[in-house]
């Protein structure tokens, strides 16, 4: 029993020993660490949570941060993800683009790819399926979707940066420069730039859209070409007039949804020439062109009548400049171009003169008129009045505007001696007109038409008319 007890002490420590112990080894165990240099071999209750983040450290690792913001996308190969970018439509790709900056960065190298440009940027604006309008509209619509999806790739861009870029990418397409297509007049190019520029730029404020401007011009070398044709007699430069003509109507103007913005790029247009050069200009923009080659016809506004059609787009940019939104334009800055207008490239026959400002409507109508009545060319406007009414009748306008119209311009005379001096103008002004018809018609000087004759019926007619609706406003005023 006694060796037993001796043993006992020998193999079985006292409580106190064996506290010591287990302090100085969990002593060692935590200071340990500290005085090696290899790694330690984590428990067993750590090493499930340090496998289960493993298997994405090596690739947070080796991708850089803004790769995190491709989503799923990061799995794949940059090859695989612009094969699927081949099947989605141009307005989805644009979608996309939205998603984060890097997959906006990702978007702009496809686009800059061979393939991204064979998919993106089509070129078939001369195909003959195109004449139909689905096919062209759909051209249209591709070039409108495609001018969002650069506008939300290069958001973060400065304006200038961003039309380098643009310019970059479009640079390959010919039929999109100034000179750059054989045969514009048939070719849809311009159109699809113009409503690639329209997408691009819509909501842009005026400061930037000046920038866009002065962009293009030194591109296509507009402000040269213009001072070529304004300053050369009408007609001698008719290839460059058409390309002018057709550059700036399908570029800049002819696409915009607010009239405001048609009113400041047609006044970036015109608005650095001075009033002589405007109306030239303004003529080739707007004025009648053939309906074949598409070139300006000078002499339509001069030889004979010109019918509605041939003059509605001069009345609409008239009206256009007029308009409140129009804010670097007066009233007599437009009275004093549509003035100016009227002579190019010579006098224009009154009865032109009158249709287009029936175009123009009644408030331009009457601040023409006035104008004229107030510095004096009161022979003028009575002349006027009578190929209103002539151009009442032809037209089959009612003529009691042309009357009331009359009866208006009546009050802006002074005194009444200038105003019966001008009424008296008017009655002189239908008979000479009459006589010369008739002097016309006697002289056997017809045509195939046989328009002397009924130039004189009209005029008749028109006389008739004209006196009847004075004489209906006069009895129902004394009644």
């Amino acid at each position: 029993m006694s060796w037993i007890k001796a043993n006992k002490k020998k193999f079985y420590p006292a409580k106190t020993e064996l506290l010591t112990a287990r302090l100085m080894n969990r002593g060692r165990r935590m200071t340990y660490p500290a005085r090696t240099s290899y790694t330690l071999i984590p428990n067993q209750k750590y090493r499930r949570s340090y496998r289960r983040s493993s298997k994405f450290s090596s690739t947070l690792d080796a991708d850089s941060p803004s790769l995190s913001t491709l989503g799923d996308f990061k799995a794949l190969p940059l090859e695989i993800f612009q094969m699927v970018l081949e099947y989605l439509p141009v307005k989805d790709i644009s979608m996309l683009s939205m998603v984060s900056k890097t997959i906006s960065s990702r978007l702009i190298n496809y686009i800059s790819t061979p393939t991204g440009n064979r998919r993106l940027l089509r070129q078939d604006f001369h195909n003959p399926e195109l004449s139909g309008c689905r096919k062209g509209f759909s051209m249209l619509e591709h070039y409108k979707s495609l001018g969002l999806l650069l506008k939300r790739c290069t958001l973060l861009l400065p304006t200038k940066e961003r039309l380098k870029y643009i310019h970059k990418i479009l640079s390959e397409i010919s039929c999109f420069k100034f000179s750059g297509c054989s045969d514009p007049f048939h070719c849809l190019g311009l159109q699809c730039y113009g409503v690639f520029l329209q997408t691009l730029t819509a909501g842009w404020d005026e400061l930037e859209c000046h920038r866009v401007y002065n962009f293009l011009c030194e591109l296509s070398n507009l402000p040269r070409r213009v001072q070529t044709v304004v300053g050369s007699k009408p007609g001698s430069a008719r290839k460059l007039e058409l390309r002018i003509r057709i550059f700036c109507r399908s570029v800049l103007l002819n696409h915009w949804i607010h009239r405001s913005d048609s009113a400041f790029w047609l006044t970036r247009i015109l608005k650095p020439w001075p009033m002589v050069n405007q109306a030239r200009l303004l003529y080739i923009l707007f004025g009648p062109a053939s309906n074949l080659d598409g070139h300006v016809v000078w002499q339509k506004t001069t030889d004979g009548p010109a019918d509605e059609t041939s003059l509605k787009g001069l009345a609409d940019a008239i009206k256009l400049l007029y308009d409140t939104e129009a804010k670097e334009w007066t009233a007599d800055d437009v009275i004093s171009l549509l003035d100016e207008l009227s002579v190019v490239p010579r006098d224009w026959l009154l009865e032109n003169s009158a249709r287009l400002l029936i175009l123009c409507g009644n408030n331009i109508c009457f601040t023409f008129m006035a104008s004229k009545a107030v510095n004096g060319r009161a022979i003028e406007l009575a002349r006027l009045v009578v190929f209103l009414a002539l151009v009442c009748e032809k037209d089959l306008y009612c003529m009691d505007w042309a009357v009331k119209m009359m009866q208006k311009v009546c009050k802006v005379f002074s005194t009444p001696g200038e105003r019966n001096n001008f009424l008296q103008g008017v009655e002189n002004s239908f008979a000479h007109i009459i006589m010369d018809a008739l002097q016309s018609v006697i002289s056997g000087e017809h045509d195939e038409e046989d328009s002397s004759f009924l130039n004189l019926f009209h005029l008749v007619n028109a006389q008739a008319n004209f006196h009847k609706e004075i004489l209906y406003l006069a009895m129902s005023n004394s009644m």
